[in-house]
């Protein structure tokens, strides 16, 4: 039987678990004004970023860790706003496209000052409080953690790319320490009443 988590794994955890909950959210409201969400967002890019900025549905959904069945819903509902149109696969009969129209090119391009200043206050910014590079170290982390939920890679280190990295053309040792030893204070930490040694 394996052991219990200890206090500091649960408050890890716990803090990994506030943070999944709050950020989207956060991100959305920041987004508002230019009427996509921040899936949405990441999708316009994605189509953006491709080769003549279509892209099929399965590899939209590889690309952002998304479902398919969650890409196929948001691409019907950024396709009744006229951002983006479904095409048929000209190489794969049984696959479809997404193709990102002009309107989708400019909302985009509107959203985009939008997410990087979200990104910037709301992730980023707390970055510089700790010690060293905390870009660096999230990145490390947000890896080692994506390397481990990977199928594609056995949940093993490696300085391979990992199927589920967004950034998939870097290479990256997996080795990421969460631990910290300096004590925060975070109205939205769950273990803000816990005690750390």
């Amino acid at each position: 039987m394996n052991a219990l988590l200890n206090t500091n794994e649960r408050v890890a955890v716990a803090r990994l678990h506030a943070l999944l909950e709050l950020l989207p959210a956060a991100i959305d409201k920041r987004l508002g004004p230019a009427g996509i969400t921040g899936f949405e967002y990441t999708l316009l890019e994605t189509l953006s970023e491709a080769g003549d900025h279509r892209m099929r549905l399965s590899a939209i959904a590889d690309k952002t860790n998304a479902s398919l069945p969650r890409v196929s819903r948001v691409v019907t509902s950024l396709e009744r706003r006229g951002l983006v149109e479904r095409a048929a696969c000209e190489a794969d009969g049984r696959a479809t496209n997404a193709v990102l129209t002009p309107a989708g090119a400019d909302a985009y391009r509107l959203s985009r000052e939008l997410y990087a200043d979200a990104v910037r206050d709301l992730v980023l910014d707390g970055l510089k409080t700790l010690p060293g590079d905390g870009v660096a170290g999230l990145s490390d982390l947000s890896y080692a953690i994506l390397t481990s939920l990977d199928p594609a890679r056995g949940g093993t280190a490696s300085t391979e790319s990992c199927a589920a990295d967004p950034a998939q053309g870097t290479a990256q040792v997996c080795a990421a320490d969460p631990a910290q030893d300096t004590a925060q204070v975070c109205a939205a930490d769950p273990a803000q009443d816990t005690a750390q040694v």
